[in-house]
């Protein structure tokens, strides 16, 4: 099971699945439930002035008011779903195991499913076969081609773990094993882009963001990707630090990446040099957020800090969730939703 999901699923205890004998998760429903809001949630957004959530067996909620109530939506699928993204009030995306790409056009009340594992592997694997029969002494294509066949046989097996749009057509996908696809019409086609890494050990990628400038993928054994926008292309960017990351934030100048162990690192130049950052935290970091004047990190534990001068230097904050955190986005009005074990939890930051 992949590092993401183990930091929250490995202290829960097993549930049994809904019903008796196989269930094919892509083709049942998320059960409706009374208490979907309460169930593990690995992923938090907001669609305007709504809060939307995914996580476990394809639950999702949405929240009107802050927080304080919260609506289950349909969706088509009963996969774990590890992240969400709207580009604006109505359209967004979420993800996640068993290669599964969903899409609403209401805010998150209901979903369509766009993408699974099944025809991803299919897409991949044509992909490859056609650029590697062009280029047959390509030991680079060989490997790639070897790997699509693998990744065929076993099956709809492999997670996206995030997801980010540029705007309501341009979007991207990452996850499990180089697992990698753009879209250019909203996701009514997704692309293939497994060969348009600088990742030939097919490490698993878990977070995609924009920060500093520039479109960025983070992964295992320090895997920094930015992208190449005249190639089209991921490229390989040193970092410092060989354990896994996790996650990125930062802005317009600053990049901030972070992972296991508490580990943090900034740029300021698009990650051509980088400094070490002592985020506050004991834990793993598993999630960050960029308000409009401070950044914040959160640990696997639930334990916030944040930062007032670009993420130089952070401090712990003294307001947190006793419960272990996935994601964490902006609520405004200086409050936190942090997304974990037990649902969604809302978090007003201490003043200054």
């Amino acid at each position: 099971m992949l590092l993401r999901s183990l930091l929250l699923l490995a202290c829960l205890a097993a549930v049994p699945a809904h019903g008796a004998g196989f269930a094919d998760v892509l083709a049942q429903p998320a059960v409706l439930s009374p208490l979907s809001s309460k169930s593990l949630m690995q992923g938090v957004t907001r669609a305007g002035p709504r809060l939307v959530a995914v996580g476990q067996r394809g639950h999702v909620v949405t929240s009107s008011d802050d927080g304080k109530t919260w609506q289950q939506s349909t969706v088509p699928v009963s996969s774990d779903l590890t992240a969400v993204f709207f580009v604006d009030d109505r359209k967004g995306w979420a993800v996640g195991h068993d290669g599964v790409i969903l899409a609403s056009k209401d805010g998150g009340l209901s979903w369509s499913l766009q993408l699974d594992g099944l025809r991803a592997n299919a897409a991949v694997a044509a992909d490859i076969k056609q650029k590697a029969a062009a280029q047959p002494q390509s030991e680079t294509y060989k490997a790639l081609l070897a790997e699509a066949a693998r990744n065929a046989e076993l099956g709809a097996d492999k997670p996206f773990l995030d997801v980010w749009f540029a705007d309501e057509r341009t979007g991207y996908a990452v996850g499990a094993y180089n697992l990698a696809f753009r879209t250019d019409d909203g996701g009514a086609t997704w692309t293939p882009w497994f060969d348009r890494t600088d990742n030939p050990k097919f490490l698993n990628l878990y977070a995609i963001r924009p920060a500093g400038g520039q479109l960025f993928i983070v992964g295992e054994t320090g895997l920094v990707l930015k992208l190449d926008p005249a190639a089209q292309r991921f490229r390989a960017v040193a970092v410092p630090y060989p354990g896994t990351l996790l996650g990125i934030v930062g802005d317009s100048n600053t990049l901030l990446v972070y992972g296991l162990r508490g580990q943090a690192f900034r740029s300021e130049d698009a990650g051509s040099s980088w400094t070490k950052v002592n985020a506050a935290l004991p834990a793993t970091i598993v999630a960050g957020a960029a308000l409009t004047d401070q950044l914040v990190l959160a640990d696997v534990s639930g334990r916030l800090s944040r930062s007032f001068d670009g993420g130089r230097t952070f401090q712990p904050v003294a307001a947190a969730p006793s419960m272990m955190v996935a994601g964490i986005v902006d609520a405004g009005n200086g409050r936190l939703a942090l997304a974990g074990a037990r649902g969604v939890a809302m978090t007003a930051l201490p003043p200054r």
